[in-house]
């Protein structure tokens, strides 16, 4: 079969995979393609605020190593100078890792080893050129912080960007490498991708290893962010190779990106429940229930077995809220007054209140947890796939932490699709689906049974391999 030809007129708007191809073939070079990279960068920036680093030096030499090794044809490996960002929660050797807060000395956060995630791309040659924005230690659903201000969203920099990975979501979006790794400890790499128009993956706990571990312990998950279901199944491929340093970590698979092919497989015979709103816990703003319906739809043109019914679960926001404000508490244990003084004001209350948890507080959200869990491994005995609006709402006001005039408290108040999720420990994605009247994306989140990542892959490939997850691009 004759490869598909690449339209090399702006290399910044390719994947990962056509980046590789285009390698492979000698129509550009990973020089070529670093450069027209740091050139958007140059050019977004202003605009979006998504990166606390670039460093444009080291990224010229990393493609100049990797351009040199492409024409030997002796790559390290697949993703051998494909241009990557990682957000600024994960070490990487040599670079200040300041998680977005003014508490942390950037001389202190130097360290001289990658996070696993990191370190598998380093091996293979990846490109890193920069470090993405995040709200202070990842904390809540939107991108700003203290230390670097508020990131915005490519579709309208009047919106946010969603978060806690925001920056990597607005660089994937607006070109600036195809490849990024977020973190999500309760939808923080769903949020963005669902804001930004981009495909984001939470896979299964340990699928990726951690080090150091999380303070909000076994929620938080790393996680690819991609143009395509293809590029993320490529780049989880990389990223979820063993590292000795995550003592949760799970133990190797098979290689997902060869099986996405939906000629072979497919969705053809999957059971998907489709819930539009959690059995009416959630209110979805009618343009997003219009597009995900949609995007249901077109699963069973492809082939799937959907049936409208709901998950037996109630909001476990309580536990949720037990749990990961405890590990805030914690993670800001040592800081003094004069620090704490420092902090995001919601990120010093949220402490406040998981200070004041007891350890039966906790055991007891632990209990709900464990419930939660149970109730959706029987679910799933039922159906294959469990499909979700990825969020009720589209971008709203950049700078705040819950859309004004909502009543919502905290960003959980919005974002109720995605950290049972978390809880539960699923590999759960979220697919564009189309735009509001606004031009803004709306995300439809596809969820399945702990370890049955391939299954979301497969199933997100389709909808893109059939044109359902085709949306405007940004206008930036």
């Amino acid at each position: 079969m004759t490869p598909e030809p690449i339209d090399t007129s702006d290399l910044t708007a390719l994947t990962a995979r056509q980046l590789i191809a285009g390698y492979e073939r000698g129509d550009f070079s990973p020089l070529d393609a670093t450069r027209a990279v740091l050139e958007r960068i140059e050019a977004m920036e202003p605009a979006v605020n998504a990166f606390v680093r670039v460093d444009a030096e080291q990224a010229l030499a990393q493609a100049d190593a990797a351009t040199a090794r492409r024409r030997r044809t002796e790559p390290l490996g697949p993703l051998d100078g494909v241009p990557v960002t990682v957000k600024d929660l994960l070490l990487q050797a040599g670079a200040p890792t300041l998680r977005g807060s003014r508490t942390v000395r950037p001389a202190a956060a130097v360290r001289d080893e990658d996070a696993p995630a990191v370190a598998r791309l380093r091996e293979q040659g990846a490109v890193f050129v920069g470090r993405t924005t995040t709200p202070e230690f990842g904390w809540k659903g939107v991108t700003d912080s203290p230390l670097t201000g508020v990131t915005r969203n490519p579709y309208d920099v009047t919106r946010t960007s969603g978060g806690s990975s925001g920056g990597s979501a607005v660089a994937v979006a607006l070109g600036a490498a195809p490849l990024s790794i977020g973190t999500d400890g309760g939808g923080s790499v769903r949020i963005p991708a669902s804001f930004c128009g981009i495909f984001g993956l939470k896979p299964t706990y340990g699928r990726i290893p951690l080090y150091p571990a999380s303070p909000f312990g076994t929620l938080s998950h790393a996680g690819p962010m991609t143009r395509d279901a293809a590029d993320a199944a490529l780049l989880l491929d990389v990223i979820g190779g063993p590292d000795w340093r995550d003592w949760s970590q799970l133990p190797p698979t098979a290689a997902t990106s060869p099986g996405l092919g939906v000629g072979a497989e497919g969705v053809k015979g999957l059971r998907v429940a489709y819930s539009p709103s959690l059995g009416g816990q959630v209110a979805v703003r009618p343009a997003v229930a219009a597009a995900v319906r949609g995007a249901v739809a077109r699963l069973a043109e492809l082939g799937a077995y959907i049936e409208e019914t709901d998950p037996d679960i109630t909001d476990p926001v309580d536990a949720f809220h037990t749990l990961w404000f405890s590990g805030a508490a914690r993670l800001v244990q040592h800081l003094g007054k004069e620090q704490r003084e420092l902090l995001d004001p919601g990120l010093r209350e949220i402490c406040a209140a998981g200070a004041r948890a007891s350890a039966l507080d906790y055991l007891a959200a632990v209990d709900a947890r464990m419930e939660l869990g149970r109730r959706m491994g029987r679910f799933h005995t039922s159906y294959d796939l469990l499909v979700t609006p990825t969020l009720p709402i589209t971008a709203f006001e950049a700078g705040v932490e819950v859309p004004r005039g909502s009543g919502h408290r905290r960003w959980t108040g919005w974002t109720p699709f995605t950290y049972p999720f978390n809880l539960t420990q699923q590999p759960a994605a979220t697919v564009p689906c189309g735009v509001d009247a606004d031009g803004l994306p709306i995300g439809v989140q596809l969820v399945a049974a702990r370890h049955a990542d391939a299954l979301v892959l497969r199933a997100a490939h389709a909808l893109y391999e059939s044109g359902a997850a085709t949306i405007p691009a940004p206008a930036l």
